[in-house]
């Protein structure tokens, strides 16, 4: 072991993510219901980027990524599809897989489905009415979140238009307090429906989460992914609830939350119309020119998707490959490259440098990052 050797620490938002052991990775997964799109694409395959620059850096990463497949949309779906919601989920994950498959996202180490954990999930529900952190109510189980919004550094009438925005019903008189959440709730009729102490219902989808993440990692983890527009309400209310029911705080201590891909100014997502699905894009262009581009921008910054962007994007990576084609190579500049990872996955600096350089650095950079 070189005792001299230089620091190779993971930087994440600013701040050092030095890990000893297994690191755990959570990555919040699809909801089966559609075809995979831009922005869906994006967020798992910067995922894969941060799995992979920390095995580069030696780390032993160990990867989950959750199936929500309890859910009200995918309900809705499978209904219009005259197919049960497990059956219908399936299939919707089937071609999700091969989406990331043909994007290069590795394959993870454990892919919990919702539906699997509903044991889990009553558990966390008792354990957190047993400590007062929730309460029971005409078959429900409520979370009490009053403070959540406070400590995920929002205000109230901004937490209440979120809350409304992702179904969690801050108006419903049945609460104690507007910010609280269910954990579990009854199921209505031609619902799935499982088995509690409370009623025949279903778990709530921050519970879910929690719940996958604890079974699958214990009572914290190193990283967790997911899209911006996952910051809340879900995953504050999903950390919340894991402290409350183990007191290890904090849940994760790094979030990757990976900016939203736009088109004409407006997020990408089925409800505004506006997709541009993996599938038809990797039919008419190479799959790592699609991956170039999802990486190219800060995984920090949101960015609007065109067919320009693109053609760019392809444009960049022959060029990578052509300087990759060059035999001059030098242990300083793969170094380098490997320091701009490391600093907040700092791909656009890796990028250049290895056009640059060219040789083994630009190889070196085109293998951690999967592009061919």
């Amino acid at each position: 072991m070189d005792l001299n050797a230089p620091d190779r620490t993971l930087k994440i938002g600013g701040h050092p993510l030095p890990v000893v052991g297994p690191a755990r990775m959570y990555v919040c997964g699809i909801t089966p219901y559609d075809a995979t799109h831009l922005g869906h694409a994006r967020t798992f395959v910067w995922a894969d980027v941060a799995a992979r620059v920390l095995r580069h850096a030696g780390g032993d990463v160990r990867v989950c990524r959750n199936v929500t497949d309890v859910d009200d949309v995918l309900n809705q779906a499978a209904h219009r599809a005259g197919s049960p919601y497990d059956s219908f989920a399936a299939v919707q994950q089937f071609y999700f897989e091969g989406d990331l498959d043909a994007l290069g996202v590795h394959a993870v180490d454990h892919q919990p489905r919702a539906h699997n954990h509903v044991r889990e999930v009553v558990a966390l529900a008792q354990g957190l009415v047993a400590s007062g952190h929730a309460y029971v109510r005409d078959g429900a189980v409520y979370f009490r979140g009053a403070d959540v919004p406070r400590r995920a550094g929002l205000g109230a009438g901004q937490a209440h238009d979120l809350l409304a925005e992702y179904g969690d019903a801050p108006d419903d008189p049945g609460k104690g307090d507007p910010f609280d959440v269910a954990v579990w709730r009854p199921s209505r009729s031609g619902e799935p429906a499982w088995p509690s102490p409370w009623s025949a219902g279903r778990p709530g989808w921050h519970a879910e989460c929690a719940a996958m993440a604890m079974t699958t990692f214990g009572p914290a983890l190193d990283l967790h992914a997911g899209g911006t527009d996952l910051r809340f309400p879900h995953h504050a209310y999903e950390a919340a609830m894991a402290e409350a029911l183990t007191g290890v705080r904090p849940f994760s201590r790094a979030w990757l939350h990976v900016g939203m891909v736009r088109r004409d100014g407006v997020k990408m997502a089925k409800s505004t119309g506006n997709l541009v699905l993996v599938s038809d894009l990797i039919r008419h262009h190479p799959a790592p020119a699609v991956r170039f581009m999802l990486i190219t921008e800060p995984w920090t910054q949101e960015w609007d998707y065109t067919a320009e962007v693109l053609d760019r994007a392809a444009a960049d990576l022959d060029r990578l490959h052509l300087a990759a084609g060059r035999s001059n190579s030098s242990s300083a500049a793969e170094a380098a490259v490997t320091r701009a990872l490391l600093d907040d996955l700092d791909v656009r600096t890796a990028l250049d440098m290895a056009e640059q350089e060219g040789g083994r650095t630009a190889r070196l950079v085109m293998s951690i990052l999967a592009l061919g």
